[in-house]
């Protein structure tokens, strides 16, 4: 089932996020989809989102060498004609063109199972606001990463779950002014 909703996204979505099972069913079959994804261009389409963490992105692209993480999102990104976010220490995202960001927020309190959930979330809800797939994706991981400092400070990076980033999220948009102060 997968296989067939995945291809209607890619074909018809205008902006749209790719994570987890998606990620895998492309690194599967990626003969059906990288041509869908590179026609997203022609069709004046957002490039897509791909959200992979470093296992994820050698499935999709076991010949990519990860040594150097910002050549091989921009690899990643050409290749595809998407957006990647490679998730890790300091996130990398890869637009199609050749640029790249860095970000700098975060720490290794990200590395557990739903973390990565919560941040495609609000790529997602970004796009849905109108942002540009890169703006959208470098506000989101930004965002998420602030979010998970505010929390490791009041509860340890060791002890701290997606659960309390998210209740981070609030105080991590009013101190990037995208959030009014509480009334």
């Amino acid at each position: 089932w997968l296989g067939p909703l995945l291809e209607l996204l890619i074909r018809h979505a205008r902006r749209l996020v790719i994570d987890a099972d998606a990620l895998n069913e492309i690194s599967r079959t990626p003969d059906r989809y990288g041509p869908l994804l590179l026609a997203r261009k022609e069709q004046g389409f957002e490039p897509a989102v791909l959200t992979p963490h470093p296992g994820e992105f050698r499935r999709l692209a076991p010949d990519i060498d990860q040594t150097d993480r910002l050549a091989a999102a921009r690899t990643l990104a050409a290749r595809t004609g998407c957006l990647v976010v490679l998730k890790g220490a300091c996130t990398v995202i890869a637009d199609p063109g050749g640029a790249c960001w860095l970000n700098t927020t975060g720490q290794d309190g990200l590395a557990r199972g739903g973390s990565g959930d919560l941040l495609t979330g609000l790529i997602a809800g970004f796009l849905a606001q109108g942002l540009p797939a890169w703006q959208a994706a470098g506000a989101a991981v930004y965002v998420h990463g602030l979010a998970a400092d505010l929390a490791a400070r009041d509860i340890g990076r060791r002890a701290m779950l997606p659960r309390d980033v998210l209740r981070k999220l609030g105080s991590a948009l009013r101190r990037i002014g995208w959030e009014e102060e509480d009334v």
